[in-house]
C-alpha cells in the first residue's frame, strides 16, 4: 500500500476521532463481528481516523499475536474509508521496530508508540534513538503518558529533539492535560497534529494552545453530541461548547466513572446499549451484570439520548 501524504494524515487527525474500544464475547474470545460493527459505527458517525490505542484497545488483556490481529483485521475491515493508527504498548526498542514494519505492511498509516520506562529507566537519548528508529519504518505518533513521572523539562528536550530533527514524526497524543498539555501545544504545534486524549472538557482546556483533535466517547454510540460539539467549536461558540459538556460529558463520564469495573466498564456497556457491540470484557477486568446495564439504560434515558 502506498505510504499517505503526510497532509492527509495530518487533516485525518483534525477534529473528534474514534478510538477502539476492543469487544470481546462473553467467553473472553476477541469479538471479530464486534469490531467490524464497532468500525461502520464510527465511520459511520463520521470519524476520519479509525485509533487503537494500547489504553482503549485494552492491549493489557490481549497477547502480542491478539494485538497484531486486531490491527490485522481493524486495517482490513477499514479498508481506506478512514486513517488507521496502530499502537505499540510497552515495547522495547527491537520489537517496536519490527512491530513497524508489520504494520506498515499491513496498510496502516501511522503508528503511535508508547516505550516501557519502568522505574524511570529512559533517558531523553534513549527515548529519542527509540522514536527515531522506529519513524524510519513508518509515520509515528507519541503518546504523553510515557512522560507522566519524567521532569517537564526533560520530556520537553525529547519532543524538541524530535520536532527539530525527526520528520516521519508527524503527531502527538496527550494524556497528562493541564499545564503539561499547554506547554507541549505551544512546543510543537504547526509541526505535529496534536490530539487531547478523551474527554471534551481537556481538548476545549487546551484549544487555544493548539490542540486539533481529541478521543470522542460519543462518536462510538451518539455521534450527534460529537457533531453539536465540533460545530460549535468551527463557529468560535465556546458557550455552546460548554453548553455540550455540562450536559452530557460531565454527567456521563461522572456516572461511567462511578461504576464497578469503573469507566472501561460503562463504556462497553453503553455499547451494547446502543447495539455497537457486547458489553464483555477478559477477566480480571469486570463486565456489568444486567442489573447494572438496566440502571445505565436509564441514565442514558435521562440524558436523551436512549
Amino acid at each position: 500500500m502506498a505510504d499517505m501524504p503526510k497532509a492527509e494524515i495530518r487533516a485525518a487527525l483534525t477534529g473528534p476521532v474514534a478510538s477502539v474500544t476492543t469487544p470481546f464475547n462473553r467467553d473472553g474470545t476477541l469479538d471479530f463481528d464486534g469490531l467490524r460493527n464497532f468500525i461502520d459505527f464510527v465511520i459511520a458517525g463520521g470519524t476520519k481516523t479509525i485509533l487503537l490505542t494500547a489504553g482503549d484497545s485494552l492491549y493489557t488483556l490481549l497477547t502480542d499475536d491478539e494485538i497484531a490481529e486486531v490491527t490485522k483485521a481493524t486495517v482490513e475491515h477499514t479498508a481506506g474509508r478512514a486513517m488507521v493508527t496502530a499502537a505499540g504498548g510497552g515495547m522495547a526498542t527491537p520489537a517496536a521496530v519490527a512491530f513497524a514494519g508489520y504494520c506498515r505492511d499491513g496498510g496502516a498509516d501511522i503508528l503511535m508508540l508508547m516505550p516501557p520506562d519502568w522505574a524511570r529507566s529512559g533517558t531523553v537519548e534513549t527515548f529519542v534513538t527509540h522514536y527515531r528508529a522506529a519513524a524510519a519504518v513508518m509515520p509515528i505518533m507519541i503518546v504523553t503518558n510515557v512522560f507522566a513521572t519524567w521532569p517537564v523539562g526533560e520530556a520537553m528536550q525529547v519532543l524538541e529533539i524530535l520536532r527539530d530533527t525527526e520528520p516521519n514524526l508527524l503527531a502527538i497524543k496527550d494524556d497528562l492535560c493541564d499545564a503539561f498539555a499547554r506547554k507541549m501545544s505551544l512546543l510543537v504545534h504547526g509541526k505535529w497534529a496534536v490530539l487531547s486524549g478523551g474527554q471534551k472538557q481537556n481538548h476545549l482546556s487546551n484549544l487555544p494552545y493548539g490542540c486539533d483533535s481529541y478521543l470522542s466517547t460519543f462518536i462510538t454510540f451518539k455521534p450527534e453530541i460529537t457533531h453539536k460539539y465540533w460545530q460549535a467549536i468551527l463557529a468560535n461558540d465556546i458557550a455552546a461548547a460548554v453548553e455540550v459538556i455540562e450536559k452530557y460529558d460531565l454527567p456521563f463520564f461522572d456516572y461511567t466513572g462511578a461504576l464497578r469495573g469503573g469507566f472501561d466498564a460503562g463504556v462497553h456497556g453503553t455499547l451494547e446499549l446502543f447495539g455497537v457491540a457486547q458489553r464483555w470484557r477478559r477477566n480480571p477486568y469486570y463486565s456489568l451484570s444486567d442489573a447494572e446495564m438496566e440502571r445505565l439504560a436509564d441514565f442514558h434515558r435521562g440524558l436523551g439520548l436512549l
